[in-house]
Protein backbone atom coordinates (compact mmCIF):
# COMPACT_ATOMS: atom_id res chain seq x y z
CA UNK A 1 0.00 0.00 0.00
CA UNK A 2 1.35 2.94 -0.71
CA UNK A 3 1.71 5.66 2.06
CA UNK A 4 -0.15 8.55 2.56
CA UNK A 5 2.41 11.41 3.50
CA UNK A 6 0.82 14.86 4.37
CA UNK A 7 3.93 16.89 4.86
CA UNK A 8 7.80 17.15 3.75
CA UNK A 9 8.44 16.76 7.22
CA UNK A 10 7.96 12.62 7.07
CA UNK A 11 10.01 13.16 4.29
CA UNK A 12 13.06 10.70 3.98
CA UNK A 13 15.32 13.27 2.99
CA UNK A 14 17.87 14.48 5.40
CA UNK A 15 17.36 11.42 7.34
CA UNK A 16 19.63 8.11 8.44
CA UNK A 17 17.84 5.54 6.66
CA UNK A 18 19.18 1.61 6.48
CA UNK A 19 18.92 0.95 2.76
CA UNK A 20 15.91 -1.66 2.41
CA UNK A 21 16.29 -5.35 1.70
CA UNK A 22 12.55 -6.37 0.49
CA UNK A 23 10.27 -4.98 -2.03
CA UNK A 24 8.42 -1.84 -0.63
CA UNK A 25 6.16 0.61 -3.19
CA UNK A 26 5.68 2.48 0.51
CA UNK A 27 8.42 3.75 0.63
CA UNK A 28 7.88 6.26 -2.11
CA UNK A 29 7.20 10.13 -1.05
CA UNK A 30 5.01 12.25 -3.24
CA UNK A 31 4.94 16.02 -2.93
CA UNK A 32 2.55 17.65 -4.21
CA UNK A 33 2.57 19.97 -7.16
CA UNK A 34 -0.27 22.29 -6.04
CA UNK A 35 1.78 24.46 -3.17
CA UNK A 36 4.48 25.36 -5.20
CA UNK A 37 2.19 26.54 -8.34
CA UNK A 38 0.09 28.36 -6.08
CA UNK A 39 2.90 30.48 -4.60
CA UNK A 40 3.57 31.61 -8.32
CA UNK A 41 0.28 32.71 -9.09
CA UNK A 42 -0.86 29.53 -10.96
CA UNK A 43 -4.37 28.77 -10.69
CA UNK A 44 -6.36 26.18 -12.49
CA UNK A 45 -4.88 25.49 -15.97
CA UNK A 46 -0.88 25.56 -16.68
CA UNK A 47 0.20 28.45 -19.24
CA UNK A 48 3.44 25.57 -20.06
CA UNK A 49 3.21 22.13 -20.78
CA UNK A 50 6.24 19.42 -20.40
CA UNK A 51 8.03 16.63 -18.24
CA UNK A 52 10.65 15.95 -15.46
CA UNK A 53 13.01 13.79 -17.12
CA UNK A 54 14.93 11.20 -14.43
CA UNK A 55 17.69 9.15 -15.49
CA UNK A 56 18.43 6.03 -12.57
CA UNK A 57 21.57 5.03 -13.27
CA UNK A 58 21.79 2.25 -10.54
CA UNK A 59 18.98 0.23 -11.21
CA UNK A 60 19.28 -3.99 -10.19
CA UNK A 61 17.29 -6.25 -9.93
CA UNK A 62 17.66 -10.50 -10.10
CA UNK A 63 16.61 -13.02 -12.93
CA UNK A 64 14.57 -16.43 -11.83
CA UNK A 65 17.86 -18.18 -11.88
CA UNK A 66 19.58 -15.70 -9.55
CA UNK A 67 21.96 -13.51 -11.83
CA UNK A 68 21.77 -9.80 -11.53
CA UNK A 69 20.85 -7.34 -14.12
CA UNK A 70 22.16 -3.49 -14.08
CA UNK A 71 20.11 -1.14 -16.31
CA UNK A 72 19.65 2.56 -16.33
CA UNK A 73 16.11 3.87 -15.73
CA UNK A 74 14.55 6.97 -17.69
CA UNK A 75 11.29 8.27 -16.02
CA UNK A 76 9.34 10.60 -17.51
CA UNK A 77 6.76 12.36 -15.09
CA UNK A 78 4.06 14.36 -16.90
CA UNK A 79 4.49 18.19 -15.27
CA UNK A 80 0.17 17.74 -15.24
CA UNK A 81 0.88 14.77 -12.56
CA UNK A 82 -0.52 15.91 -9.10
CA UNK A 83 2.29 14.56 -7.04
CA UNK A 84 6.19 14.89 -7.63
CA UNK A 85 8.22 12.19 -5.80
CA UNK A 86 11.10 13.28 -3.59
CA UNK A 87 14.30 11.69 -4.72
CA UNK A 88 16.23 9.88 -1.98
CA UNK A 89 12.39 7.97 -1.54
CA UNK A 90 12.94 6.89 -5.15
CA UNK A 91 16.46 5.93 -4.45
CA UNK A 92 15.37 3.94 -1.44
CA UNK A 93 12.03 2.13 -4.09
CA UNK A 94 14.77 1.25 -6.67
CA UNK A 95 17.17 -0.16 -3.90
CA UNK A 96 14.11 -2.34 -2.63
CA UNK A 97 14.08 -4.32 -5.69
CA UNK A 98 17.83 -5.21 -5.63
CA UNK A 99 17.35 -8.55 -4.20
CA UNK A 100 13.33 -9.04 -6.21
CA UNK A 101 13.08 -11.55 -9.12
CA UNK A 102 11.80 -10.48 -12.60
CA UNK A 103 11.15 -12.46 -15.70
CA UNK A 104 12.52 -9.68 -18.04
CA UNK A 105 12.93 -6.02 -18.52
CA UNK A 106 9.05 -5.64 -19.22
CA UNK A 107 8.15 -7.16 -15.93
CA UNK A 108 10.48 -5.04 -14.24
CA UNK A 109 9.41 -1.88 -15.73
CA UNK A 110 6.16 -2.63 -15.24
CA UNK A 111 6.19 -3.06 -11.89
CA UNK A 112 8.52 0.31 -11.28
CA UNK A 113 5.52 2.22 -13.76
CA UNK A 114 2.88 1.45 -11.86
CA UNK A 115 4.39 2.01 -8.63
CA UNK A 116 5.56 5.45 -9.54
CA UNK A 117 2.36 6.15 -11.62
CA UNK A 118 0.01 5.14 -8.26
CA UNK A 119 2.04 8.31 -5.97
CA UNK A 120 2.77 10.31 -8.76
CA UNK A 121 -1.14 10.42 -9.64
CA UNK A 122 -0.43 9.59 -13.67
CA UNK A 123 0.70 7.53 -15.59
CA UNK A 124 4.54 7.61 -15.32
CA UNK A 125 6.68 5.93 -18.22
CA UNK A 126 9.76 3.33 -17.24
CA UNK A 127 12.45 2.83 -19.91
CA UNK A 128 15.03 0.26 -19.15
CA UNK A 129 18.39 0.13 -21.28
CA UNK A 130 21.72 -2.24 -21.02
CA UNK A 131 24.54 0.42 -19.78
CA UNK A 132 26.55 -0.01 -22.59
CA UNK A 133 23.64 1.24 -24.56
CA UNK A 134 23.28 3.83 -22.46
CA UNK A 135 22.64 7.80 -24.18
CA UNK A 136 26.08 9.50 -24.43
CA UNK A 137 27.62 12.85 -23.82
CA UNK A 138 26.80 15.34 -26.11
CA UNK A 139 28.62 18.77 -25.91
CA UNK A 140 27.01 19.76 -28.94
CA UNK A 141 23.69 18.86 -28.15
CA UNK A 142 22.58 23.04 -27.55
CA UNK A 143 23.02 24.94 -30.56
CA UNK A 144 22.87 27.63 -28.44
CA UNK A 145 24.70 30.85 -27.47
CA UNK A 146 26.41 30.94 -23.90
CA UNK A 147 25.24 33.81 -22.12
CA UNK A 148 28.13 33.11 -19.23
CA UNK A 149 30.16 36.07 -19.02
CA UNK A 150 33.32 36.34 -16.21
CA UNK A 151 33.18 40.48 -16.56
CA UNK A 152 29.98 40.51 -15.63
CA UNK A 153 29.75 42.04 -11.95
CA UNK A 154 27.23 40.05 -10.06
CA UNK A 155 25.88 41.00 -6.51
CA UNK A 156 23.13 39.17 -5.85
CA UNK A 157 22.51 35.83 -4.37
CA UNK A 158 18.76 35.68 -3.39
CA UNK A 159 16.32 34.81 -6.49
CA UNK A 160 15.20 38.30 -7.93
CA UNK A 161 13.66 38.63 -11.04
CA UNK A 162 13.60 41.93 -11.22
CA UNK A 163 17.23 41.67 -12.33
CA UNK A 164 16.02 40.42 -15.63
CA UNK A 165 15.78 43.49 -18.40
CA UNK A 166 14.71 43.56 -22.00
CA UNK A 167 15.19 46.11 -24.74
CA UNK A 168 12.33 48.19 -24.95
CA UNK A 169 10.83 49.66 -27.96
CA UNK A 170 13.00 46.80 -29.99
CA UNK A 171 12.39 44.32 -32.36
CA UNK A 172 10.68 41.01 -31.47
CA UNK A 173 13.13 38.33 -31.85
CA UNK A 174 13.50 34.46 -31.53
CA UNK A 175 17.03 33.49 -28.87
CA UNK A 176 18.35 30.33 -27.98
CA UNK A 177 20.68 30.78 -24.58
CA UNK A 178 21.83 28.61 -22.12
CA UNK A 179 23.79 28.95 -18.73
CA UNK A 180 25.88 26.47 -17.02
CA UNK A 181 26.28 28.47 -13.75
CA UNK A 182 22.50 27.32 -12.52
CA UNK A 183 22.95 26.23 -8.98
CA UNK A 184 20.20 25.83 -6.40
CA UNK A 185 19.39 24.61 -3.27
CA UNK A 186 17.83 21.57 -1.82
CA UNK A 187 14.86 22.90 0.35
CA UNK A 188 15.49 20.26 2.93
CA UNK A 189 19.22 19.66 3.24
CA UNK A 190 20.45 22.86 1.79
CA UNK A 191 22.71 20.35 -0.49
CA UNK A 192 23.82 22.40 -3.64
CA UNK A 193 22.32 21.34 -6.70
CA UNK A 194 23.75 22.11 -10.14
CA UNK A 195 22.79 22.63 -13.74
CA UNK A 196 22.81 23.40 -17.18
CA UNK A 197 19.87 25.85 -18.07
CA UNK A 198 18.37 25.99 -22.03
CA UNK A 199 16.36 29.16 -22.21
CA UNK A 200 14.93 29.33 -26.08
CA UNK A 201 12.36 32.10 -26.69
CA UNK A 202 10.56 34.52 -29.07
CA UNK A 203 9.70 38.03 -27.93
CA UNK A 204 11.37 41.27 -27.27
CA UNK A 205 15.55 40.84 -26.85
CA UNK A 206 16.62 39.09 -22.97
CA UNK A 207 19.51 41.37 -22.44
CA UNK A 208 21.71 38.69 -21.37
CA UNK A 209 24.13 40.00 -19.07
CA UNK A 210 20.62 40.58 -16.82
CA UNK A 211 19.69 37.18 -17.62
CA UNK A 212 23.09 35.83 -16.27
CA UNK A 213 22.50 37.87 -12.96
CA UNK A 214 19.11 36.44 -12.71
CA UNK A 215 19.81 33.06 -13.41
CA UNK A 216 22.71 33.02 -10.68
CA UNK A 217 20.66 34.73 -8.30
CA UNK A 218 19.61 31.33 -7.39
CA UNK A 219 22.59 30.22 -6.19
CA UNK A 220 21.13 30.38 -2.45
CA UNK A 221 17.58 29.52 -3.61
CA UNK A 222 15.85 26.72 -1.98
CA UNK A 223 13.42 24.36 -3.36
CA UNK A 224 12.83 21.40 -5.78
CA UNK A 225 14.20 20.68 -9.23
CA UNK A 226 11.05 21.40 -10.49
CA UNK A 227 9.45 24.29 -8.99
CA UNK A 228 12.77 26.39 -9.62
CA UNK A 229 12.31 25.71 -13.41
CA UNK A 230 8.48 26.68 -13.37
CA UNK A 231 9.88 29.46 -10.90
CA UNK A 232 11.51 30.86 -14.21
CA UNK A 233 9.94 29.85 -16.73
CA UNK A 234 7.22 32.19 -15.01
CA UNK A 235 9.35 34.90 -14.18
CA UNK A 236 10.52 35.09 -17.76
CA UNK A 237 7.34 35.10 -18.83
CA UNK A 238 5.79 38.09 -16.84
CA UNK A 239 8.94 40.11 -16.91
CA UNK A 240 10.54 39.53 -20.44
CA UNK A 241 7.01 39.03 -21.83
CA UNK A 242 7.80 36.28 -24.08
CA UNK A 243 5.26 35.29 -26.97
CA UNK A 244 7.16 31.54 -26.82
CA UNK A 245 9.57 30.19 -23.88
CA UNK A 246 10.84 27.05 -23.13
CA UNK A 247 13.06 26.41 -20.03
CA UNK A 248 15.07 22.94 -19.91
CA UNK A 249 17.48 22.63 -17.18
CA UNK A 250 19.64 19.51 -16.80
CA UNK A 251 20.65 18.75 -13.42
CA UNK A 252 23.95 16.90 -12.20
CA UNK A 253 23.30 13.42 -11.05
CA UNK A 254 23.15 13.02 -6.73
CA UNK A 255 22.72 9.46 -5.42
CA UNK A 256 22.64 7.88 -8.98
CA UNK A 257 19.69 10.21 -9.99
CA UNK A 258 19.87 13.14 -12.32
CA UNK A 259 16.77 15.06 -12.95
CA UNK A 260 15.80 17.11 -16.03
CA UNK A 261 12.73 19.39 -15.82
CA UNK A 262 11.63 20.61 -19.40
CA UNK A 263 8.60 23.19 -19.42
CA UNK A 264 6.89 25.05 -22.72
CA UNK A 265 4.58 26.70 -24.32
CA UNK A 266 4.78 25.96 -27.63
CA UNK A 267 7.42 22.88 -28.03
CA UNK A 268 7.52 19.73 -27.75
CA UNK A 269 9.89 17.60 -25.17
CA UNK A 270 13.46 17.66 -26.50
CA UNK A 271 15.72 14.45 -26.56
CA UNK A 272 16.84 12.74 -23.55
CA UNK A 273 20.48 13.91 -24.41
CA UNK A 274 23.20 14.11 -21.21
CA UNK A 275 25.83 16.95 -21.16
CA UNK A 276 29.15 15.95 -19.90
CA UNK A 277 28.63 17.07 -16.37
CA UNK A 278 26.06 14.42 -16.17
Amino acid sequence: MIKDHRTTSHSPLGEVRAYPTEYDPGLLFPIPRIKARADLGIEGGLSFHGEDIWNAYEVSWLLPNGVPCARIATLRFACTSPNMIESKSLKLYLNSINNVEFRSDAHAADTIATDLSAVAGAPVTVDLVRPSLSMGPDTSAWDAWCIDDPTVKITEYERDASLLEIDEGGDQVGATVYSNLLRTCCPVTGQPDWASILIRYNGPWIKHKALLRYLVSFRNHSDYHEHCVERIFCDLKVRCRTRRLSVYARYTRRGGLDINPFRSDFESTPPNIRLERQ
